[in-house]
């Protein structure tokens, strides 16, 4: 309501003060809601990749942006183009600037990212991670895709496979940081000790989510390194960098390689036979539930435990108060390739 400064002289202190009540209940003069949907419009949905470009992040937003659709929200997915926690800690301030009613991030360093995701919580904004955690502190749901167990279990079990339960190992990651890459090769080893104790894993190296830098790190280990038995590459990035420099090198069939990637990405290098099986989940599948639980955090309907409808997936576990399970990992191989497209 606007009231000139002429008419203003002339009204009562009583009917001034009610012109006040009125704007006020209106919310005039008060803060917009951090809820996302402020006016009736659309929910807000902030979601984070660890960096854009790649295949496996293109593959979740595709995942996004059709339960954004389907759920009639509005969502910005957008991240950093280097995956680089100091480069998401300034997106997520920038995201609580846009007023989002949930921001959900698939964190670089969980750490790092700890202080800008406790703000936004401290906003009144929805916080959640996926794909890779943020401190728990810091959040509060994690969308996972499949438990760390299970897939560090299947990694070593499938390299275990080609090569009788022994060797050394390469292990070409992401970052030194990386929340669910740290988990994972915790993981790995765990198995290696119980099960294959005559698996040893050598030496990680960072390939910092740089096709050309695992390639390069791989040739020059194997170089140094004849005896290494196989390469495992735990990142959608790092696997076809190990698959390439092995196959450059001429060593298939000689260099077991495994890891986590996209089919797409791989079907060369299963067809070369310098990879004869790899793991990983469907990063479609888990884009499109992330965008359901922030949708359900908005809406307060996130169940602590049980069950959790999420669209065509149906119902998929909530394993504990904070954690969302998208199911267990894939193997794939020349036989079942051919049936994804991501």
């Amino acid at each position: 309501m606007f009231v000139s400064r002429r008419n203003l002289k002339v009204l009562s202190a009583a009917l001034f003060a009610a012109l006040v009540a009125t704007a006020v209940s209106c919310g005039v003069g008060q803060q917009p809601s951090q809820g996302g949907g402020g006016g009736g419009g659309p929910a807000k949905i902030c979601m984070m990749p660890k960096l854009v470009g790649i295949p496996y992040f293109n593959a979740s937003e595709e995942g996004a942006e059709e339960a954004a659709k389907e759920l009639d929200v509005e969502l910005v997915y957008d991240g950093p183009t280097e995956a680089k926690a100091a480069l998401q800690s300034q997106m997520i301030e920038q995201f609580i600037q846009q007023q989002c009613g949930a921001i959900t991030v698939a964190a670089n360093d969980p750490n790092a990212l700890a202080p800008a995701m406790k703000k936004a919580g401290d906003a009144g904004i929805a916080t959640g991670a996926w794909d890779a955690d943020v401190a728990p502190e810091a959040r509060d749901v994690f969308v996972n895709q499949a438990t760390f167990q299970a897939i560090g279990y299947e990694l070593v079990d499938v390299m275990a496979a080609q090569t009788d339960g022994k060797g050394k190992f390469l292990v070409v990651t992401g970052s030194l940081t990386a929340p669910n890459q740290v988990a994972w090769l915790k993981e790995m080893r765990e198995r290696m000790k119980e099960k294959y104790p005559e698996m040893e894993i050598s030496s990680v190296e960072p390939g910092e989510e740089d096709l050309q830098l695992g390639i390069d790190i791989t040739k020059n280990y194997l170089r140094a390194n004849p005896d290494t038995a196989g390469v495992f590459g735990i990142t959608s990035v790092a696997l076809p960098g190990a698959a390439e420099a092995v196959e450059q090198a001429g060593l298939e069939g000689e260099v077991a390689v495994t890891g986590l990637s996209t089919p797409n990405e791989m079907k060369p290098y299963l067809e070369s036979g310098a990879v004869e099986e790899f793991v990983l989940w469907n990063p479609v599948d888990l884009g499109y539930l992330a965008v359901h639980v922030a949708n359900a955090q908005i809406e307060d309907k996130m169940p602590k435990s049980g069950t959790f409808e999420a669209g065509r997936l149906g119902k998929v576990e909530v394993i504990a108060e904070d954690e969302v399970l998208l199911g267990p990992p894939l193997v794939f191989s020349k036989e079942n390739i051919n049936d994804y497209d991501f």
